[in-house]
């Protein structure tokens, strides 16, 4: 996106440029250098405010995106899934940081920031996708004007980037992710593998933070709620990814705790035509809930209407998922066999925020022109894009400096009330939101258990 205030020198700048081309016969020797999707800074950012700025790839992010006074002095990015079901979601997420970006008039303290929009998914799989995200990481820490990145939405996909990032050329950047919740992405639990999460930082030091609860949490939270509802018997169904894997060994540890006995923890294959053959195995057991732990894209829609197309409606064989079956615009098109359905997104709902939370809320929703509330997680990326710019302005604006802010983050009565980070770069678990389908409209908040948090990690 050309930024809208410098339209029109771009427009100048072109002019000047096609004169110069015809006044030497069109035949300069000189060669401009250009960015990395072969477009200069100048044509990115509209007419010179690029600077020595290089763009991202064009194949993955936006064009430089800046709005601010002079020229952009460093670069950030989201890396988020804008392909498929998550499409909804991320779009929200996108405009938020920019939001955020405008209300900071694009900078942070005396630095101007520029931003790119860049895409971790493929439109054949319809989710993020790990070449993409290898590809994404590495041309990150190829730019040495990038000093931080907001993501990644999926755990999977941050378990690819966040070790390039970290032991990246120039430095390792910092990271922001407004949603990914493995456990293991930061901490090692009895139900994570014995090299996590070391793993993920080959440079010994850590790079990356969220704002977000964990899996652990949520699983919590699944298990204190279907006992509530009088549960005494579930069945998991995962789709064999890093998020949905973790989630649902969580989930084992969780109802177990809660005297809920696990029937068992099937995959689910996110090809297959049809699941009815999954849920007569499952029904054979005579569970009185299912669990899926996955995410939506990975043709949950089919999943959920198969399920109750075999085991009846979800007041018969209740049916819980964590966050990973949001947007809810994506699960609301499982229709009727949506109804009754409960769905926990880790943190407040759009709706309970106060204070520069509610603010926020009401700013965007007018300035989208959204009848609804926003999306879960869209609170969640403008959250992190203020940590960023935040960190930025407290440092030097280099990537180590960005990175030892990040890891200080402290927030009081900010967009998601307060907070601070820890030294593994995480939140400490406050209110998971229960949601309700058909319309999915928050129903419960639950602040879970710190005990059977740990339970729920193996411990």
């Amino acid at each position: 996106m050309i930024s809208r205030q410098r339209g029109l020198l771009g427009i100048l700048a072109l002019l000047v440029a096609v004169l110069a081309l015809l006044a030497a016969g069109c035949g300069s020797d000189d060669e401009e250098s250009t960015g990395g999707d072969g477009t200069t800074a100048e044509e990115t950012t509209g007419g010179g405010a690029g600077g020595d700025i290089e763009a991202l790839p064009s194949s993955s992010c936006t064009s430089i995106e800046y709005e601010g006074e002079g020229d952009p002095d460093v670069l950030i990015a989201s890396d988020l899934p804008m392909q498929g079901g998550d499409r909804t979601q991320t779009l929200q997420m996108v405009e938020a940081i920019r939001f955020i970006l405008e209300e900071n008039d694009w900078k942070a303290g005396d630095k101007n920031v520029a931003y790119q929009a860049c895409d971790d998914s493929t439109a054949q799989a319809g989710s993020w996708d790990s070449g993409k995200c290898s590809q994404n990481a590495q041309a990150y820490a190829g730019n040495d004007k990038v000093v931080g990145i907001i993501g990644t939405f999926n755990s999977g996909c941050a378990a690819l980037e966040i070790p390039v990032l970290n032991q990246a050329a120039g430095g390792a950047i910092g990271m922001v992710s407004p949603a990914n919740t493995y456990v293991c992405l930061t901490v090692n639990t009895p139900a994570c593998e014995s090299t996590e999460p070391d793993k993920y930082y080959p440079s010994g030091t850590r790079n990356y933070t969220r704002i977000v609860a964990l899996d652990d949490a949520q699983a919590a939270t699944i298990a204190t709620f279907a006992k509530e509802k009088g549960v005494k018997s579930a069945y998991i169904v995962n789709d064999k990814q890093a998020y949905g894997l973790g989630i649902a060994r969580n989930l084992e540890n969780a109802l177990k705790e809660v005297g809920i006995e696990v029937k068992g923890n099937e995959a689910w294959d996110p090809k297959a035509s049809s699941y009815e053959a999954l849920f007569r195995k499952v029904g054979g057991t005579s569970p009185d809930a299912v669990v899926l732990a996955g995410v939506v894209p990975l043709n949950g829609v089919k999943l959920i209407k198969d399920k109750v197309a075999v085991l009846g409606g979800n007041d018969k064989v209740m049916l819980f998922a964590p966050d990973g079956f949001t947007p809810f615009d994506e699960t609301r098109k499982a229709g009727a066999a949506a109804d009754g359905m409960f769905v926990t997104v880790a943190g407040a709902s759009a709706d309970t925020l106060t204070g520069k939370g509610k603010e926020f809320v009401d700013a965007f929703k007018e300035a989208q022109n959204l009848t609804g509330n926003p999306e879960p997680y869209t609170a969640y990326g403008a959250q992190a894009a203020q940590v960023l710019l935040d960190a930025i302005a407290n440092s030097d604006g280099n990537r180590a400096g960005v990175i030892e802010q990040l890891f200080q983050t402290k927030v009081t009565d900010g967009i998601l009330g307060s907070f601070e980070l820890n030294e593994n770069g995480d939140v400490n678990s406050g209110a998971i939101t229960v949601y309700e389908g058909p319309k999915f409209d928050a129903v419960k908040a639950i602040t879970p258990d710190p005990a059977l948090i740990k339970a729920a990690g193996g411990g």
